[in-house]
């Protein structure tokens, strides 16, 4: 923890308990309660759907998801469909924006960076496309974005494939786009990561990016 960030590892934890400590989290940083915070975390099997319906396209059924140990659920954050399993990490930032100098775009925008940055020590090289938040290499997709903003602090976030099953994406269509196909670190790289090893250059990438940040906009 710094004086303006802190970062906290929950290990594995299901994605609705994770969503409550959010909206909580969110409402204490926005009374100045608590500092920035990244929360970061591994879900069991869960498929989310977001605000938008247009883009919620599930390949089977609710009820045979659930026969299969995956879990629904619907949720107010940006973007379509996206699943969830272990061995995809994922980044929760609590950021007051302003505290960063950040308009939505930019923080988007960071947080991508964070994620380019982390996939290219664990040697996959990674980039934006214009119009489809996320990280990709070529038209594959490796990491998600759906962020929300509540008074101005954000919280969902981004999801990165390191080492999860990638069969769980054969069940929906990846934020409403028809024929993504999704990728990870292991795939790209044919070894699997070493989790704790991936976590400890995350909090080192976030918090060299937003302290420093946080610094710039005293």
């Amino acid at each position: 923890m710094t004086e303006t960030l802190k970062i906290v590892d929950l290990g594995t934890q299901p994605y609705e308990q994770v969503l409550v400590l959010q909206l909580d989290l969110c409402r204490q940083r926005q009374h100045d309660e608590i500092p920035n915070t990244a929360l970061i975390v591994e879900h069991p099997a869960v498929i989310t759907l977001g605000a938008r319906k247009s883009e919620n396209k599930l390949l089977e059924g609710e009820e045979t998801l659930r026969a299969k140990g995956i879990d629904i659920v619907h949720i107010g954050r940006g973007g379509g469909t996206t699943a969830h399993n272990p061995g995809q990490l994922v980044i929760y930032p609590i950021i007051k924006l302003k505290t960063l100098g950040l308009d939505v775009g930019s923080y988007v925008r960071s947080l991508e960076q964070i994620g380019i940055d982390l996939l290219a020590e664990l040697a996959v090289e990674s980039g934006r496309r214009k119009g489809f938040p996320g990280l990709w290499i070529g038209e594959k997709k490796i990491a998600s974005i759906g962020v929300q903003l509540k008074k101005w602090v954000s919280f969902h976030g981004m999801a990165i494939n390191i080492n999860n099953d990638l069969s769980i994406f054969n069940t929906i269509v990846p934020c409403g786009l028809d024929g993504v196909e999704m990728t990870s670190v292991e795939k790209e790289t044919g070894k699997q990561a070493d989790m704790p090893t991936v976590k400890e250059v995350l909090n080192r990438l976030i918090l060299t990016q937003w302290t420093q940040m946080a610094q710039e906009a005293q």
